[in-house]
């Protein structure tokens, strides 16, 4: 390890490299080392230690996504990129199991089960905790139990809550509002038998359970434990919200989960891919909108700056007055829309300056059907022809078009780029059908 401790300037001057047929280190006057060795020494540690992820990552996927989650399990943004890579390899991520979690994110059957440490709210030494009184006396029948069994000031009510919230407790009892009503009770009902352990106390249901040949003592402890209350679930869109809250990303679901497959024929941009783009192209991408912050510039007119996220990551969009003025009933906080647009990088922030918006529930994309026949350079081009036709103003939306070719076997898709999109997609599509490419429109959801 070298220190500059001064520099100083000597204008232009030639600068000269030293090569040896054989491996040699350059040891200069006053101990210093020539400048050229630690370059290729440095490059040749980074190309083997690329070379050794790469294999890794080939080889042993569902490890090697694992320990990487594990990694970066401290950093919201790069866990949720990271489950989004693993999304597009066919890693299914869990959510967390009481039961089955540990700190580290886990292989589990070819799948990665949620680490502990990544939970919000849920500290190491809560986390020590669980896993001690789980492996000393097996795993939890219920919350009941966990309460019984660990040290409440350890595990406190907001760790608690997080793992319910999280979908920790899942697995033995999934509603999750019952078990947050029945919360407090639980904790008070639990430290009262804490106190009666540290006070030398026997509980009569202890006793009952110790001359009882068929339940043992914290079997018959548990009886007593109160019961949550009969009511149901919540919704599935409020147990999203909550688990994100806790989270910082969805893990059992996603809200755009269910046009994934869709997303990907259609191939719009992630936004984790935001800053790789062009910033002169108009670009597509599915989004839900976190939150939207109304403005009103200087001129009185209204205008909108909008936090967005996909399976990838999140960015943050700006939608200007003239475009709000037409896509505002679009731009609601919790919405799943198409948004176009185009990156700007302004003052090294990375945002997407939005220009037009839609609902994915009501979007509408154009399919082709192509028989073998028809897939000949004139044909190609023919179609080519008529889809520019249609393809309307130059930064207004545009309704993706993918082909479907028939073959003997299957259907192959086909995803035309975006310069054969089309603005007017009713009318494109009667004038396909009319040139012999029979067309129709299908919605995302489909």
């Amino acid at each position: 390890m070298v220190k500059i401790v001064d520099r100083k300037s000597l204008g232009i001057q030639p600068v000269y490299d030293i090569g040896v047929e054989r491996d040699h280190n350059f040891i200069l006057a006053n101990g210093k080392v020539a400048s050229n060795c630690f370059n290729k020494s440095h490059s040749t540690a980074y190309g083997y230690v690329t070379y050794q992820t790469a294999y890794l990552k080939a080889n042993y996927p569902v490890e090697y996504m694992a320990a990487l989650l594990t990694a970066s399990s401290g950093t919201q943004d790069k866990v949720q990129k990271y489950i989004g890579t693993c999304s597009s390899m066919g890693i299914d991520v869990l959510q967390p199991d009481i039961n089955c979690s540990e700190i580290d994110f886990t292989p589990v059957a070819g799948k990665i089960l949620f680490g502990l440490s990544a939970v919000r709210n849920l500290g190491q030494g809560a986390i020590e905790c669980i896993l001690n009184a789980r492996n000393t006396d097996g795993a939890f029948k219920s919350l009941a139990d966990l309460c019984d069994r660990v040290d409440l000031r350890a595990v406190n009510r907001r760790a608690l809550e997080a793992l319910i919230y999280s979908g920790a407790f899942d697995s033995i009892s999934p509603n999750r509002k019952q078990l947050i009503e029945n919360l407090e009770a639980l904790i008070s009902w639990a430290q009262d038998r804490a106190k009666d352990r540290d006070s030398g106390q026997t509980n009569i249901f202890d006793i009952l359970g110790s001359t009882n040949g068929t339940k043992n003592t914290n079997d018959a402890a548990l009886e007593s434990a109160p019961q949550p209350p009969n009511i149901p679930d919540f919704s599935a869109q409020e147990k999203l919200r909550l688990e994100k809250e806790l989270l910082g990303f969805y893990v059992s679901d996603h809200p755009l989960k269910s046009v994934g497959q869709v997303a990907k024929l259609m191939s719009p941009i992630n936004l984790s891919d935001l800053a790789e783009q062009n910033q002169r192209a108009t670009l597509s991408a599915i989004v839900m909108l976190t939150d939207v912050k109304p403005i009103i510039t200087k001129k009185g007119e209204p205008m909108a700056i909008v936090q967005m996220e996909d399976l990838s990551g999140q960015a943050e969009g700006v939608v200007f007055p003239k475009s709000y003025k037409q896509i505002e009933q679009f731009i609601k906080a919790d919405a799943r829309i198409i948004v176009w647009g185009k990156v700007d990088r302004k003052d090294e922030q990375i945002q997407m300056i939005i220009e037009d918006a839609e609902f994915i529930e009501t979007v509408q994309m154009v399919v082709v059907e192509l028989p073998p026949e028809r897939v000949t350079k004139d044909g190609l081009t023919h179609l080519r022809t008529i889809l520019k036709e249609y393809s309307g103003q130059k930064n207004h939306a545009k309704r993706p078009v993918l082909a479907t070719v028939a073959t003997s076997q299957q259907h192959q898709f086909v995803r035309f780029d975006s310069k054969y999109w089309v603005q007017d997609y009713k009318a494109a599509i009667n004038a396909l059908n009319n040139a012999g490419f029979p067309a129709r429109a299908s919605s995302l959801n489909r």
